[in-house]
């Protein structure tokens, strides 16, 4: 039996992944408080459940704190567990609930919005650590449901290396573990002919081939991941996300995601997400 928890911040996208979940197969239950967790588990694993994801967050604020030693607790059972934590910049969540002009869950009639995600990415700190991080900052609903689909997909039992290209003008990625800058490459932006086109083009490809200080970066950052990769396996990582950030993270981030991916494929579980062209 598997657990798919769903956990993060108010307005990153946690409904559209339950849904996702939901359409996947999965029986899914929404804002289940904490400690009803282990309750729920010991109902459906008798009736032959074999997927379950649950949506728990500050809607539940007082129980919140506890799901980090609940989730130990239940992965000495015969249980497997994953954790999927959505989050989004600062900015990006108060526009949100300004547009919709919904209530953050913690508005209590004191706090600002601003303040209220700040308090509420206090709240969820400790379950932040023990999750798989996407950031929904820039990414669309449709974007979300197929990295979803990704996620529910890999082996958990070996650790999965994701390549994540980016735009620096659009801010770093909240869920990155690594991150390399190559905007001191030659841009394919600044040629009429490729402008249009992105890193998976065969004419942009041909363009950063023949130039030797992408090749050289992407030796180096070859190299510093296959140096410290096994240390990250022993630290029992679930996932390790490197992103490559360029200007607009559209030519040579996505170049060098690809080119790194397909190196690391013959010997990883490996993921390439382009958020920009997503």
């Amino acid at each position: 039996m598997q657990l798919f928890l769903i956990s993060g911040m108010s307005g990153s996208g946690k409904s559209v992944a339950l849904k996702t979940l939901e359409d996947a197969g999965f029986y899914c239950v929404d804002n289940l408080p904490a400690e009803l967790l282990p309750s729920l588990v010991e109902q459906l694993m008798p009736a032959g459940y074999q997927n379950i994801a649950v949506s728990v967050d500050v809607r539940n604020a007082s129980s919140v704190k506890t799901l980090p030693s609940l989730l130990t607790h239940l992965m000495q059972k015969d249980l497997v567990v994953h954790v999927l934590f959505l989050e989004a910049q600062a900015e990006t969540l108060v526009k949100r609930f300004s547009e919709t002009r919904r209530l953050h869950p913690l508005n209590d009639g004191v706090r600002t919005l601003p303040e209220c995600v700040a308090y509420e990415r206090e709240l969820l700190a400790e379950i932040s650590k023990i999750g798989h991080h996407i950031d929904t900052t820039e990414l669309k609903a449709n974007a979300l449901r197929a990295w979803i689909k990704q996620f529910i997909k890999v082996d958990r039992a070996r650790l999965t290396l994701l390549f994540e290209s980016f735009g620096y003008k659009h801010g770093i990625p909240l869920d990155a573990d690594l991150v390399f800058d190559v905007r001191c490459l030659p841009n394919p932006h600044y040629n009429e002919e490729l402008r249009p086109l992105t890193g998976k083009d065969a004419a942009v490809i041909e363009f950063l081939e023949n130039t030797p200080a992408a090749q050289d970066m992407f030796g180096d950052i070859r190299n510093f991941v296959e140096r410290w990769l096994p240390c990250y396996v022993e630290d029992n990582r679930s996932y390790l996300t490197v992103a490559i950030g360029c200007t607009g993270g559209q030519h040579r981030s996505v170049y060098l995601a690809e080119k790194l991916a397909r190196h690391f494929e013959q010997q990883q579980q490996v993921l390439v997400r382009h958020r920009e062209l997503a």
